[in-house]
């Protein structure tokens, strides 16, 4: 086993009261894919900055290999004294770096370099961190939520870029899929400790319930043993007084370690309060159209949303995915056609840029909207400090502006909000942005779960899968052009079936050459039929035209067993291993499927273009 490049022992660090990092470890080898989980506020980016050596632990040992050279993505980037974001991204080479790899990477993170740092989005000052953390190919790569404001083609073709790498990872990301793509390795933080499991992040949850499992017994043999203990002094036979000091020691010892014990965090009790019913019919547009000047943005679309329906928009940056959803909820009139919005809604909106947040608010003003200490949640009248500990938030935070909140507590803020406000339409705009897993878990019922209408826009393919019952995305992803399609199902569904219909197109292109073809040969053999009846297929050739059909019937079968097998919604959160490798040879056996086509067409045209 190589040695050791980053090493992290016993670290201890606190912010006052109790302890964020206690005794936590973390170990990095070359060619390490780590993923870092742990609930928000658990220190995960904390202990990554301490590796990264731009924190400093109060106790412990921090070993970095002299010769390595180690990148750390940062949350909010600094563009200070760059007059151009290829500037930026240059600074982060070394001196025997490629320089035409930042090049590279800002053509494929879609930048030209020349943009002004100052006028950045959110999304484009990401991929010009990313560029520049990737540009060195360090030995160490530390991504803190490298996915986030990135659309679904760039996180696609960074998880490609990071098998690629050979730099070792350390990852922090709520993206569940981008996870399991990229780890070969788990360092769970909890409670200020670090757990490490040599397995990626789709065998974690298991392992964690089964550790919480085993915590939870030993906690409770601990109880009896003191139970145990407590009878003995009181009814034991009396012995000699050395002996029943010790055993009270003992005892005392043990009330000790199981006061101090301190449990997981709980989760989050709640969910959403529902308005009255709405109409069946909730969205109704025909042929809608958006430019802004030559640029189509939305082509004729029609699509009719009925209550109960859960969609989720996809789609590259810029392909005007936020412009469709104003459309869909009047917000925003159309060039053409007609929209019609149903009755008795009440609309619930969740904005992916936190526009609705004033940062100087404290969580109770905002979460009774300045009246009084109580809110109504589900008909019923709740204390602002009860309600603020459902969503995991502490009575004495209740006076605490939000812009002391980090991002994922802001994210917690703003889903309680929504969740007391009564409603019949969801609209979530990226609602999964810096969720924990756990809190995750919880939206994710709460979507499936809701008897209203959904409408989402995310980035999070695993959110999708598990959630949505439709997915609209554009036509042409490579380059929108304005024209979007309604798939049935997630994400996973869209892509089977733009695959299929990919591979229809294909096939009808080879049947056109085919006719084409025989009909050019029908035509040049006039006259010499005969000269071309003395040619026969081989025996090879034969064998291979009458056998083709079994072997693409085999194949076909399998894939429909392998589809059955995968349309188990549980399967996926039970064995995503299972999962991915029947996904992953349902492929390989379409591409062959399609390669036996190929091949017993041209036997085919062959064999009547000798008989005549």
């Amino acid at each position: 086993m190589a040695p050791p490049i980053l090493k992290l022992d016993d670290i201890f660090l606190s912010f006052g009261g109790t302890p964020l990092l206690n005794g936590a470890s973390l170990q990095v080898e070359p060619g390490d894919r780590i993923c870092l989980v742990g609930r928000n506020g658990s220190g995960k980016s904390t202990l990554m900055k301490i590796a990264a050596g731009l924190v400093e632990a109060q106790s412990g040992e921090v070993f970095r290999h002299p010769s390595a050279t180690i990148r750390y993505l940062e949350q909010a980037p600094d563009f200070a004294g760059f007059e151009t974001v290829q500037a930026y991204a240059e600074e982060g080479l070394g001196p025997g770096d490629d320089p035409y790899r930042v090049a590279y990477l800002l053509e494929h993170l879609g930048l030209t370099g020349q943009e002004d740092p100052k006028s950045l989005s959110g999304g484009e000052a990401r991929r010009a961190a990313l560029a520049r953390v990737l540009a060195p190919e360090p030995d160490i790569l530390m991504l803190d939520e490298p996915t986030n404001h990135l659309d679904l083609p760039t996180i696609e073709w960074l998880e490609d870029e990071l098998r690629k790498t050979k730099s070792a990872l350390v990852l922090i990301s709520h993206d569940r899929r981008f996870l399991e793509k990229c780890s070969t390795a788990t360092v769970w933080l909890d409670r200020g400790m670090a757990r490490r499991l040599g397995k990626g992040f789709a065998f974690f949850e298991e392992w964690r319930d089964k550790v919480l499992e085993e915590e939870e017994i030993e906690q409770h043999k601990l109880g009896k043993a003191i139970e145990r203990e407590e009878h003995w002094l009181r009814y034991g036979v009396t012995a000699r007084r050395k002996r029943n000091m010790r055993r009270l020691g003992n005892l005392q010892a043990l009330r000790a370690d199981y006061r101090g014990h301190k449990g997981p965090q709980g989760t989050i009790q709640a969910s959403v309060t529902e308005g009255k019913e709405s109409g069946k019919l909730v969205i109704e547009a025909t042929k809608i159209t958006k430019s802004y000047g030559d640029r189509s943005i939305v082509a004729p679309f029609s699509i009719r949303v009925h209550r109960g329906d859960c969609i989720g928009l996809v789609g590259p940056n810029g392909a005007g995915k936020t412009t469709l959803l104003k459309m869909l909820t009047g917000q925003l009139a159309p060039d053409e056609g007609t929209i019609k919005l149903g009755t008795n809604l009440d609309i619930a909106t969740l904005d992916q840029k936190r526009e609705d947040l004033n940062l100087e608010d404290t969580l109770a003003h905002y979460l009774t909207d300045g009246r009084g200490e109580n809110l109504l949640v589900n008909g019923e009248q709740k204390h602002v400090t009860g309600y603020m500990k459902d969503f995991l938030f502490q009575p004495e935070q209740a006076r605490t502006p939000i812009k002391n909140l980090s991002g994922g507590e802001r994210a917690r803020l703003m889903l309680a909000r929504i969740m007391a406000k009564p409603s019949n339409l969801l609209i979530l705009d990226e609602p999964t942005n810096d969720l924990d897993i756990e809190t995750l878990d919880l939206l994710q019922e709460i979507v499936a779960g809701y008897s209203g209408t959904v409408i989402l826009v995310s980035h999070d393919r695993d959110f999708l899968d598990r959630t949505v019952t439709s997915t609209i995305a554009p036509a042409n992803p490579d380059a929108p052009d304005g024209r979007w399609i309604e798939y049935a199902g997630g994400y996973s569904d869209m892509l089977a079936q733009r695959k299929g219909a990919e591979d229809e197109r294909k096939r009808a292109e080879k049947a056109e050459k085919a006719e084409a073809a025989k009909a050019s040969g029908s035509s040049a053999k006039t006259g010499d039929g005969a000269a071309k009846n003395k040619g026969k297929l081989s025996f090879k050739q034969k064998f291979a035209l009458e056998n083709l059909p079994k072997e693409m019937e085999k194949a076909q079968s399998q894939i429909d067993a392998n589809e059955a097998k995968m349309a188990d919604p549980n399967l996926f959160a039970k064995d995503a291993a299972t999962f991915n490798k029947l996904a992953v040879e349902t492929e390989k056996l379409r591409e062959n499927i399609a390669r036996m086509e190929e091949e017993w067409l041209e036997l085919e045209m062959l064999r009547e273009e000798l008989e005549g």
